[in-house]
C-alpha cells in the first residue's frame, strides 16, 4: 500500500492527489495481524562512476534519488532531460546529475582500489573494506561467497530519527499507516541476501538493536530464518544511561543470535561472565589485574588529597622500588625531593588522568605497602609518552576468586608479584554464556566513543559500539573457528574489523573480515558543503563520509598502532597484555564499489577492472594484484594469491603446464565463450575452484535481479 502512496505523492495536481489519498486510506483501515508492513518504492542507487549518455536514467545529485529523468540530448556541458512522472523537460548541467540504478535492474559491480594498509607482509591474510550502498555490495558478495560466510555481525540503524549521519537512521515515512514499514522493508531486502551468504550447515547471524525496533526485528528474523534457532541477549551498554525526558534512561541494547544448521555457542570460563568492578574502567594488564588509578566519580586529587602520593619504579625491571607518603593538597608534586638511594633507571609515577590532570590512587600508601607484601601489586611497561608506568593490583574480589578456585596462583614474577591465571580443567567453571550481559568493558561510552576519539580525534561518529562488546559477540561464536569468514554490512565506524584483529592477536587466529559501509556525510556537514557549492561525488564531499573519514582511518591506525596524528596508542587492550601501540599483524584493502558496462565486460575490455573481484572470489589471499599494462597477457599466474587466469584460451597447453608447477594455486578462471571447451579445459583440475569468464560473472548479475 505504501508503494501506491509513494506513487500518489508524485501526482502534481493537489486536488486529485488528495482525493486518491482519501480513497486509499479507506482501503487500509482494516485490522492487521502479525508482522504486516507496507512495501515501498524500490530503492535507487546513484552510480557516480558511470558516464552519462543519451538514454541514461539520472537524478539530481542534491535531489531525491527516486525522482528520475531520462537524458534526451547532451549539448556540451548541458543535458536536456525528460522527467519520468510528468514528462516535463528540464535542462541540467552534466555535473548536477548522476546516473541511477533502480532496484531489480541488472547491475555489473566491481571494486575500485582506494587504499591499503600492510602491517604483516609475510601474511597472506587480507581484510577488506568496501565503500558502497550495502544492498548492491551484498549482491556482489552473493556472487563471491554464497553459502561460505561463517558469521555476519550487523549493527543496523535503529530508526531513532537521528540525523547525525545520513545513514538513513530515519526510516519512518509520514504516509505509513504502520510507522515501521520503511525500516522493515529496508531490512528485509538485506536480510534475505544475507541468508544466502551464510553457511547453511554451521553459521550465525548477530544483529544488535534497541527497543525502537527489537520486536519487529525479532518477528522479521523469525519470518526469514524459519529453520534457524534464535535467541535474544540483553546487554548493558551504557552504565550512565541515555536520558529520555519523561522516560526510563536507556542503559542497554539487545543482541539477536540466529543459529544456522548445527551452529552452537562456545563454552567459556566462568569468570568471563562476571561483571567487572564498577570503579574499574581502566585498561588492564590481564583480566584479573585492576588499575590502581581511581576512575569514575570522586577521582580527583582534591576529592581525596591523602590518596595522592608518589610511587617509584625501575623502568627497566618494572619493579616497584619505593612508595612515598601522601602530599598535602597545597604541595606541588614537582617540588618534592628525589630520594638519593634510587638508581638512575627509576621513574616517579603519579595518579595522573588525561592531560596531566591530578587524580588519586584507589588506596592509601599504607594499604598499598601491605598489598605489595602480599604480592598483590605490580608495575606495567614504561610509557615513553607519559614517562610513567601503570600500576595494577589484585583487589579483594580477585583474592576471593583465588580462594574459590576460579583463579590460581602459578608463582611470582621477578618483581615479587603473583602470576595469576584463570583456572583450567575445572568442569564446574566452564559453561555457556548467559542471556544477560553486565560487563563494564561493554560500555559504549568508555570503550566505544572514548576509544574512537583517542584514535581518530574529535567526535566524528556518534554511538560506536564498545570494541569489547563486539569482540565478545564474535568470540562466543567463533572461538574455535580460527579461519572463519566474518561479514559486517553496516560497519559504520569499523569496530568489527578492530574486534576481529584483536581476537586473532589473542589466539593466533586467521579469521578474515569484510566490512561494508556507505560514505554518507552527516546532515550538518551536508548543509555546510552544499552552501560551499559542493555536491555528492566531489572530493571535498566524499572525504568527510563515514567510510573515508571514520572507518578507514580507524582501520589503519588500529593496525599500525598509532592515532591519526602518528602518536603511539597508549595502554593495553582490556583483558590482555597486548599493547595498543603494537598494532596488529594484519593487512587490509579499501575498495569502492563501482559498476561496469555489460558489453565491455563481455568483450573482455574490462579485465583489469574486474581483477579485484576475481581476487576476492579466490578468497582474497595475499595482496590484491594490479594489472599495469593495457595489453592483456595470454595468462595470469598468481601463486602468491593462489589463483590463475587463462585469458586467451589458445594458450591452454602452456597454461596447463604452468598450473602443474604451482600446487598452491586453488582458484582457476578460464575466459571462453564455449561451455564445452571450458568443461574440457578444467577436467584435470579436481579439487580446485574453477569459473568460466565472463559468462559466470555476467549470468549471475543478469539472473539475480528483481529480488
Amino acid at each position: 500500500m505504501a508503494l501506491l502512496q509513494d506513487l500518489i505523492q508524485q501526482i502534481d495536481d493537489p486536488i486529485l492527489r488528495e482525493r486518491i489519498l482519501q480513497e486509499t486510506d479507506k482501503l487500509i483501515e482494516q485490522k492487521k495481524f502479525g508482522l504486516v508492513f507496507e512495501e515501498h518504492l524500490p530503492e535507487c542507487t546513484p552510480l557516480y562512476s558511470m558516464p552519462i549518455r543519451v538514454g541514461s536514467k539520472v537524478a539530481l545529485k542534491t535531489g531525491y534519488v527516486s525522482d528520475i529523468y531520462t537524458v534526451l540530448r547532451i549539448d556540451g556541458d548541458n543535458t536536456i532531460c525528460d522527467r519520468r512522472e510528468t514528462h516535463e523537460q528540464k535542462t541540467f548541467r552534466l555535473d548536477e546529475i548522476v546516473v541511477v540504478a533502480e532496484f531489480g535492474e541488472p547491475i555489473y559491480p566491481t571494486l575500485t582500489p582506494i587504499d591499503a594498509v600492510e602491517n604483516a607482509p609475510d601474511s597472506d591474510l587480507w581484510h577488506t573494506l568496501i565503500e558502497a550502498d550495502n544492498y548492491h555490495a551484498l549482491q556482489l558478495l552473493e556472487y563471491l561467497y554464497a553459502g561460505k560466510v561463517d558469521c555476519i555481525y550487523i549493527d543496523p540503524p535503529y530508526n531513532t530519527g537521528a540525523k547525525d549521519w545520513k545513514y538513513n537512521n530515519d526510516y519512518v515515512d509520514g504516509n505509513d499507516q504502520y510507522r515501521h514499514s520503511k525500516w522493515l522493508s529496508m531490512m528485509e531486502k538485506r536480510l534475505r541476501l544475507a541468508k544466502k551468504l551464510l553457511n547453511p550447515t554451521d553459521s550465525v547471524l548477530i544483529a544488535t538493536i534497541d527497543e525502537k525496533e527489537y520486536l519487529h526485528l525479532g518477528c522479521l528474523l523469525e519470518e526469514i530464518f524459519k529453520e534457524a534457532k534464535i535467541q535474544m541477549i540483553s546487554a548493558m551498554t551504557n552504565k550512565k544511561g541515555s536520558t529520555r525526558p519523561g522516560q526510563f534512561s536507556r542503559a542497554g541494547e539487545y543482541f539477536f543470535y540466529v543459529f544456522m544448521g548445527n551452529h552452537t555457542i562456545e563454552q567459556v570460563n566462568d569468570n568471563m561472565l562476571l561483571s567487572n568492578d564498577e570503579d574499574d574502567e581502566s585498561e588492564q594488564t590481564i583480566t584479573i589485574w585492576n588499575s590502581l588509578l581511581r576512575r569514575g566519580t570522586a577521582a580527583l586529587r582534591s576529592d581525596r588529597p591523602n590518596l595522592f602520593y608518589p610511587i617509584y619504579v625501575d623502568k627497566e625491571t618494572h619493579k616497584i622500588l619505593y612508595v612515598g607518603d601522601s602530599l598535602a593538597l597545597e604541595e606541588n608534586r614537582n617540588n618534592i625531593p628525589w630520594p638519593s638511594t634510587l638508581p638512575s633507571s627509576a621513574v616517579i609515577c603519579w595518579p595522573l588522568r588525561k592531560n596531566n590532570v591530578e587524580g588519586r590512587w584507589q588506596v592509601g600508601q599504607d594499604t598499598l605497602r601491605k598489598r605489595m607484601a602480599e604480592h598483590r601489586v605490580k608495575a606495567g611497561q614504561f610509557n615513553a609518552t607519559t614517562q610513567q608506568c601503570s600500576i595494577v593490583m589484585l583487589k579483594d574480589k580477585q583474592m576471593e576468586q583465588i580462594e574459590n578456585g576460579l583463579l590460581e596462583i602459578l608463582g611470582t614474577d621477578d618483581s615479587g608479584a603473583y602470576v595469576v591465571a584463570q583456572k583450567t580443567g575445572d568442569f564446574d567453571s566452564v559453561q555457556n554464556p548467559r542471556t544477560i550481559w553486565v560487563r563494564d568493558r561493554h560500555d559504549a561510552s568508555v570503550y566505544g566513543s572514548t576509544m574512537l576519539r583517542n584514535i581518530i580525534g574529535g567526535q566524528k561518529f556518534t554511538f560506536p559500539k564498545s570494541l569489547y562488546a563486539v569482540h565478545d559477540c564474535i568470540n562466543f561464536s567463533l572461538k574455535s573457528k580460527t579461519h572463519a569468514l566474518i561479514l559486517d554490512f553496516f560497519s559504520g565506524s569499523g569496530t568489527t574489523l578492530h574486534a576481529v584483529n584483536l581476537l586473532n592477536a589473542e589466539d593466533g587466529g586467521h579469521r578474515r573480515c569484510i566490512m561494508v559501509t556507505n560514505n554518507e556525510v552527516s546532515a550538518d556537514e551536508a548543509t555546510a558543503l552544499t552552501a560551499q557549492g559542493y555536491q555528492p561525488g566531489d572530493e571535498e564531499w566524499e572525504k568527510l563520509g563515514i567510510a573515508r573519514y571514520v572507518n578507514w582511518p580507524r582501520t589503519v591506525c588500529s593496525i599500525e598502532g598509532h592515532d591519526i596524528n602518528g602518536n603511539p596508542l597508549s595502554g593495553n587492550y582490556f583483558g590482555s597484555d597486548i599493547p595498543m601501540s603494537d598494532g596488529f599483524k594484519a593487512n587490509a584493502a579499501f575498495f569502492k564499489l563501482s559498476f561496469l558496462d555489460k558489453t565491455s565486460v563481455a568483450l573482455g575490455k574490462q579485465f583489469a577492472e574486474l581483477l579485484p573481484v576475481l581476487w576476492m572470489k579466490g578468497r582474497a589471499i595475499g595482496k590484491c594484484p594490479v594489472l599495469n599494462t593495457e595489453e592483456l597477457p595470454p595468462m595470469l599466474l598468481l601463486p602468491e594469491n593462489k589463483m590463475a587466469v587463462l585469458i586467451d584460451e589458445t594458450f591452454y597447453s602452456e597454461f596447463d603446464n604452468e598450473i602443474r608447477k604451482y600446487s598452491e594455486i586453488q582458484t582457476i578462471f578460464i575466459v571462453t565463450d564455449s561451455e564445452t571447451a571450458y568443461r574440457e579445459m578444467i577436467r584435470n583440475y579436481d579439487g580446485k575452484d574453477c569459473y568460466q569468464l565472463y559468462r559466470d560473472y555476467l549470468d549471475n548479475f543478469r539472473i539475480n535481479t528483481g529480488r
